[in-house]
């Protein structure tokens, strides 16, 4: 992409860098400015976006009541279909639409491995320790039992055979990830967050490693997230290779 959204310093992207800081109010039309740049470079690296809902006090903006994702869902039910990379389309959502969070489709061009905070920070270290090409990575903020870690993979393709498709359903939906606290494998039929994203309580969902990096093969990443996702839980550790892949 033209702009230098991908050059990063000490381990860390411009964009990472960015997201870490707290605004100032005087700082709010650079800020919007940013947030519209990062969407823009998102959506040019290939994710496909929709708007989202926004917090709006502790709750969500959706009429909802007691909605069980607040500022995490699709604003549209035509979410999948009204998803897009095209730059014009965004720029005009994320002008006319200041507060919206923003989700991108899984399961097209990519799908998110998704794992608690603590299993996710290790894995990380251990796979650039070990010099494991990692694509995009986000974070997603909370305790360390309810932050998540967002590894964004190349997506296993259209299988020939229909019933080969492992929908997100069979791992999780997003409406019950709360069912579902170890990894959850966004696919066909799913969506997550992508940064810049605010959440209820001031937090926040932010680049680690930005979408300039370029999308793993998702079994390249696999075994060492399992291997975490175990070890904080407290589980005897599987053999990935002995898995059943679906889809």
């Amino acid at each position: 992409m033209g702009a230098e959204f991908g050059r990063r310093s000490g381990g860390q992207s411009r964009i990472s860098q960015w997201l870490r800081r707290r605004p100032r109010p005087e700082d709010t039309a650079g800020e919007e400015a940013s947030r519209e740049a990062l969407l823009v470079a998102a959506a040019a690296a290939g994710l496909p976006l929709s708007p989202a809902a926004h917090p709006s006090a502790y709750r969500c903006s959706c009429d909802r009541i007691g909605c069980p994702t607040p500022a995490r869902h699709p604003i549209s039910f035509a979410w999948q279909t009204q998803s897009t990379t095209d730059r014009g389309q965004i720029e005009r959502w994320a002008r006319h639409q200041p507060q919206a969070n923003f989700i991108t489709a899984t399961g097209m061009v990519h799908d998110v491995l998704d794992v608690p905070l603590a299993a996710g920070r290790e894995a990380l270290a251990r796979l650039l320790a070990a010099g494991v090409e990692v694509g995009p990575v986000a974070e997603s903020e909370g305790t360390m039992d309810e932050g998540r870690m967002l590894f964004f993979t190349l997506t296993r393709g259209t299988p020939e055979d229909e019933d080969e498709w492992w929908p997100c359903e069979l791992d999780c939906h997003p409406e019950t990830t709360n069912e579902h606290p170890g990894l959850r494998w966004h696919c066909r039929g799913s969506y997550v967050l992508v940064p810049p994203a605010r959440l209820p309580g001031d937090l926040a969902v932010h680049w680690i490693r930005g979408p300039e990096n370029e999308l793993p093969d998702p079994l390249t990443l696999l075994e060492t997230l399992t291997d975490e996702c175990a070890r904080v839980a407290g589980e005897p550790q599987h053999d990935v290779a002995a898995w059943p892949m679906r889809g």
